[in-house]
């Protein structure tokens, strides 16, 4: 690129306010977002940029505005579940859809399988008290986290995808209505005449895993009916497993289940059909998630929804007006809904 017929590489500051008939200062100010600058100055200066193709350094951005333009996503989960959850997928996709319009970059910060978990949680601390990010959204955290409570002391913009377990600090977080989601699951199950009803629950150091059994329990004691088949999963497919040959080893007689996820209620409809029990005519299934392996299980699986990309998008505004100081409602909890298919 050249101005005056002179090539100077890569386009400078300098450039653009020759173009824009503007002091340095001045693009200076606007490729920094200050509000100090006359709209018309504004738009004259973009057009420079645009014209010239010009880039700001980062770097030197970052020593004026403090920002680093960049936040982080934690799931303090190893990466072997991350990649075959489809809850995470979704997360993700809602956290980069929202990002995608402002200047942000999202920094992906997971719990390697193979490393040691204080080693890598000091590790985890360190990057963040490093001002490497502006803030951080953590998704998937357990009570019995160590971390999670010094996360959440962190003098950082942070938020959370749940309330977290065992954390004495106000924090902001952003939920679904798991109570109500389990409610609906199980009413399901009583309206279609089953009475002996069990459930596969979440890990329960986690507020998915707490709030379903609530709301398993709540309905069933309402009824009047026995709440005590019960197995606890670590929403893997590999624990619903463990969990349904538990259940149906203690509990013979069911004849309806609730599992707190998809993945776990995939492998429950494997084992059911292992062990002779027809689905939907000897046990009806309700999962949680309505993820895409609803559509794929034999028989296809009744499920509640919840909206993840429409949660990893609210946990993107709310981190945003955070960083950015602006005034935040208290959010509100997002709706389930129940989507019926073959299983019950």
């Amino acid at each position: 690129m050249s101005i005056a017929g002179q090539d100077t590489g890569s386009p400078t500051l300098e450039q653009v306010a020759a173009l824009a008939g503007v002091s340095r200062a001045t693009v200076s100010r606007v490729v920094n977002g200050s509000p100090k600058v006359l709209p018309h100055t504004v738009e004259a200066v973009n057009r420079a940029i645009t014209e010239l193709g010009y880039v700001p350094n980062r770097a030197a951005r970052a020593l004026v505005t403090r920002r680093t333009d960049s936040v982080a996503l934690v799931v303090p989960e190893p990466d072997s579940r991350i990649f075959s959850d489809p809850f995470f997928a979704g997360i993700l996709r809602g956290v980069s859809t929202a990002l995608a319009p402002t200047s942000s970059q999202l920094v992906l910060l997971l719990e390697p399988a193979s490393a040691p978990d204080q080693v890598d949680d000091r590790r985890l601390l360190r990057y963040l008290r490093g001002g490497h990010v502006d803030g951080a959204i953590v998704v998937s955290h357990h009570g019995r986290d160590t971390i999670i409570q010094e996360l959440a002391q962190l003098p950082l913009p942070i938020v959370f995808s749940a309330r977290p377990l065992g954390v004495d600090v106000p924090v902001t977080s952003v939920d679904v209505d798991n109570v109500a989601g389990a409610r609906t699951a199980v009413e399901h199950l009583l309206s279609r005449g089953r009475r002996r009803i069990g459930t596969i629950t979440g890990p329960l150091d986690m507020t998915a895993g707490v709030d379903r059994l609530a709301g398993f329990k709540e309905v069933l004691a309402e009824a009047g009916l026995p709440d005590d088949a019960v197995a606890v999963g670590d929403f893997t497919a590999d624990g619903g497993e463990a969990a349904a040959n538990e259940l149906l080893a203690s509990h013979p007689d069911l004849d309806g289940l609730f599992v707190a996820s998809d993945l776990m209620a995939t492998a429950a409809l494997r084992v059911l059909s292992e062990r002779g029990r027809r689905v939907p005519e000897d046990v009806a299934v309700v999962g949680f998630d309505d993820s895409v392996l609803a559509t794929t299980t034999t028989p296809r699986l009744t499920t509640i929804r919840q909206p993840v990309e429409d949660l990893g998008a609210r946990l993107v505004e709310l981190l945003l007006a955070q960083i950015n100081g602006a005034p935040q409602a208290s959010p509100p909890l997002f709706t389930t809904e129940l989507i019926i298919r073959d299983s019950a």
